[in-house]
């Protein structure tokens, strides 16, 4: 075949390869309909159809801080792997992979600013590394981020989004529910609100812990809250469950969240709670935030 018959190859060859990024388009999940890229970074990843697509700590970092400044707190180290544990796959290749897909040591991210003038340290779990799942090091990320918060005089604001417990460190998973109970608690003690965004999804451990010892609960639009899944459920009492059970909207009705709320009112409503909640606590006597969030 020569380039009269196929002149395609031709043109491409003199025009040159166009440099185009291959991820321009993002599906909806709601409607199926494809969303640019860009509208969807300016309205925080929130379709035009309403569907609350899930984010990384980055940008809710950027959505949340006064003027995009924050500064990254350094979490603790802990033991990898400590019980040698293996199924199909090794926990630390597992744990090699997630580092690799995210950048990052773990699933727990937190960062302090301000929020409407007020300081906050604000802890997001990101759900691509390992569904969010609690383990040593979400554990020890959550202490530093109250600790910090405390000696910050901040409020501490959380960002659940997680599947529960990670199975692969056994018990030293789960007593990272009550210690983290604990450390809400001293950020109470030092009169701070202790505010949870509920985010799709949130379950198992971290609902039956601090996910639900807010002083204030805000829940993202149809986001599945849930300490054991539907199915389960059903199965157990052999009963249809209602419409729309454990979904954000429903648990509103039921009186165990506050509010729902579009992701793009979060950080108004947040300014207000803590404008409501601080008092006279500006922040004004201690240290700037220093990090830009990346553009």
């Amino acid at each position: 075949m020569n380039w009269l018959t196929n002149p395609l190859p031709k043109f491409q060859r003199m025009l040159g390869k166009k440099d185009s990024p291959d991820n321009l388009w993002v599906k909806c999940p709601k409607s199926g309909e494809l969303v640019y890229r860009e509208d969807l970074d300016k309205s925080m990843w929130v379709t035009p159809s309403g569907a609350h697509m899930r984010i990384g700590p980055d940008k809710r970092f950027e959505y949340m801080f006064d003027d995009l400044l924050f500064t990254e707190i350094e979490m603790p180290s802990v033991p990898k792997d400590p019980l040698k544990f293996k199924d199909d796959k090794r926990y630390v290749d597992r744990l090699k992979s997630a580092r690799a897909k995210t950048g990052r040591e773990d699933c727990m991210v937190a960062a302090h600013g301000k929020i409407g003038g007020r300081p906050a340290v604000v802890l997001v779990q990101d759900f691509s590394f390992m569904g969010g799942s609690l383990g040593m090091a979400a554990g020890e990320a959550f202490i530093k981020a109250a600790e910090t918060a405390v000696q910050r005089k901040s409020a501490l604001i959380v960002f659940t989004m997680s599947g529960g417990a990670r199975m692969q460190e056994g018990a030293l998973s789960l007593m990272q529910m009550p210690r983290t109970t604990v450390a809400i608690q001293e950020v109470k003690e030092a009169g701070l609100p202790y505010i949870v965004v509920l985010c799709d999804p949130t379950s198992g451990g971290v609902l039956a812990s601090y996910a639900m010892l807010g002083d204030i609960h805000i829940a993202e639009p149809e986001a599945m809250i849930a300490f054991a899944g539907p199915r389960v459920i059903e199965q157990t009492i052999r009963e249809k469950l209602p419409e729309g059970f454990q979904r954000s909207e429903f648990l509103r009705e039921h009186g165990m969240v506050d509010m729902v709320l579009d992701r793009r009112e979060i950080p108004a409503r947040v300014a207000t709670i803590l404008d409501l909640t601080m008092g006279s606590n500006d922040g004004s006597d201690i240290e700037a935030p220093v990090k830009e969030a990346a553009e």
